[in-house]
């Protein structure tokens, strides 16, 4: 196995905490802006590190560096650009548990969990290794006469990935690959709340033979996702986060000429019909509901149990499952349910819980009165609410953390609309054992992702991830063939070559016919 060693990434301050670097044209470079951020360790509440926060003048020196190697990456052949991706995909295999350890470190998932978000990651990166029949156009022969036309696609230049803190290493795995593997280079900002990971993908990426200048990290807050969106050389942004922030920089990048995908927030709800196996679904609702402690965009946080009969044995099973949950350190290896992020966070979403309670949902399990770890870490035990209505905040709005609320409907008519009533539309589940009910539901339902008895329906990487209505601003979907559209341009080239007859001077529209 070979070992990647990185003594230059972080550097230590006079407090002995950590300070993480950037990472432009090839190397670590230091930041210059005198602006940091702290790194927590969710599990103990303490800093570990420091993050750089970017400068004009570093965002600039990133994308300098990415415009000045596009030429020479874009016009390698396809086949060479997979075989830097294949050299990265042995190198991160080897180093996966490395990943899982970082993205535990600073994000607070267990290690079980870190290590299924960076195997998720690595999907994309094989699906884009696929890049030389990815990117065949069409041809068509004698579209006149002795006249020939095709399409090819493009890499647009240099583009820009934003990502979130729920997902440090499979959300940038999204965009990055298909990107380089387009011919692209790409600009990394990750999350300013657990970057370490994107360093160590730096890393591996130029240990696999990619180019400097062709993939960076740039770590920041608004003031670089500002700087990406306004930059000139910058043809495109991807971004993953909360719908007002997509909003925003779908709104403020395509006003500055740039292609922009932007995947907000969610809702999303999971129908339980009367004819469901309540155990399959009690346990589907566990894992979706409190998984990664609920901070996934999609995670089931509305569970629709059809009449009230369905709704109280759905409870039945969920109670006792709920009450065995360990909340832990992300790494201790029998931990189920790790902290959130930040004690910001924490205290957002228990706010939450607090509103529910008042807004007159019944709060059947507290996870604020859970038996948590001891310590000034940053853990919510799994809550459940019962009796939840369409009018209040804990339905309409995201909270990102381990709370489900049980909503009761009817009959599946009054289900389905509440789903689509709903201003996001990213992923929605439904558990039934028929299939005309099913058949019905994946057709008439307004979300972008569906599971039929799959609770949290992410698509595999040679399928496209994007939600409907607020969840997505933009007309692409994340990798798989959206993001091979959304990385290129398409040209489309007619040709005649000279027969040795003169046709003559025609000013009316071609026909070709």
């Amino acid at each position: 196995m070979s070992t990647v060693v990185t003594p230059d990434l972080t550097s230590v301050s006079n407090e002995t905490v950590r300070t993480i670097n950037h990472w432009i044209n090839g190397k670590a470079v230091a930041g210059t802006s005198g602006r940091t951020s702290d790194v927590y360790n969710p599990a103990t509440g303490r800093v570990q590190a420091k993050v750089a926060l970017a400068n004009r003048a570093e965002m600039d020196m990133a994308v300098d560096a990415a415009v000045a190697a596009f030429p020479g990456w874009a016009a390698q052949p396809p086949l060479r650009r997979a075989r830097v991706l294949f050299r990265f995909r042995e190198l991160f295999e080897q180093h996966l548990d490395k990943f899982a350890e970082l993205i535990t470190s600073e994000h607070g998932k267990v290690l079980s969990d870190a290590k299924g978000e960076a195997t998720r990651g690595l999907e994309v990166v094989e699906f884009a290794t696929g890049i030389p029949h990815l990117l065949k156009g069409e041809f068509s022969e004698q579209v006149g006469t002795d006249i020939d036309s095709w399409s090819m696609r493009q890499p647009l230049g240099v583009v820009a990935g934003i990502t979130p803190f729920n997902f440090p290493a499979m959300v940038p795995m999204w965009m990055f690959p298909v990107a380089l593997a387009c011919g692209n280079c790409f600009i990394l900002k990750p999350s300013e709340r657990d970057p370490s990971a994107s360093l160590l993908i730096a890393e591996l990426l130029k240990k696999a033979g990619l180019p400097d200048g062709v993939f960076s990290v740039v770590h920041g807050d608004k003031e670089a996702v500002d700087l990406i969106l306004e930059h000139p050389s910058i043809q495109a942004v991807s971004f993953v986060g909360s719908t007002p922030i997509a909003e925003y920089v779908y709104r403020t990048g395509t006003a500055n000429g740039k292609r922009v995908q932007a995947l907000g927030g969610a809702k999303n709800h999971m129908i339980v019909m009367p004819d469901a196996d309540l155990d399959q679904a009690a346990d589907a609702l566990v894992g979706a509901a409190y998984g990664s402690a609920g901070e996934r965009c999609m995670a089931i946080s509305v569970a629709v149990a059809v009449t009230n009969a369905t709704a109280d044995a759905l409870i039945e099973k969920l109670t006792p499952r709920i009450a065995k949950l360990l909340v832990a350190d992300g790494t201790n290896p029998a931990a189920e349910l790790g902290p959130l992020v930040t004690g910001i966070h924490l205290e957002k979403v228990r706010g939450y819980v607090e509103l529910g309670a008042k807004e007159g949902a019944e709060l059947l399990v507290d996870g604020r009165d859970a038996a948590l770890p001891r310590g000034d870490g940053f853990f919510l035990g799994a809550c459940l609410f019962d009796h939840v209505k369409p009018e209040m905040r804990i339905y309409k709005e995201e909270i990102f953390g381990p709370v489900l609320g049980i909503v009761r409907a009817r009959d599946f008519e009054t289900a389905l609309e509440l789903i689509n009533d709903h201003e996001f539309g990213n992923g929605t589940a439904i558990f039934t054992r028929d299939g005309d009910t099913a058949r019905t539901f994946v057709h008439k339902v307004k979300v972008g992702m569906v599971g039929v008895n799959v609770p949290i329906p992410v698509p595999m990487a040679f399928h496209s991830f994007g939600g409907w209505k607020r969840s997505l601003f933009g007309d692409h979907a994340m990798h798989g063939p959206e993001g091979v559209r959304f990385y290129t341009r398409i040209k489309t080239v007619t040709a005649r070559w000279p027969t040795g007859i003169r046709v003559g001077v025609d000013t009316s529209m071609p026909t070709l016919g």
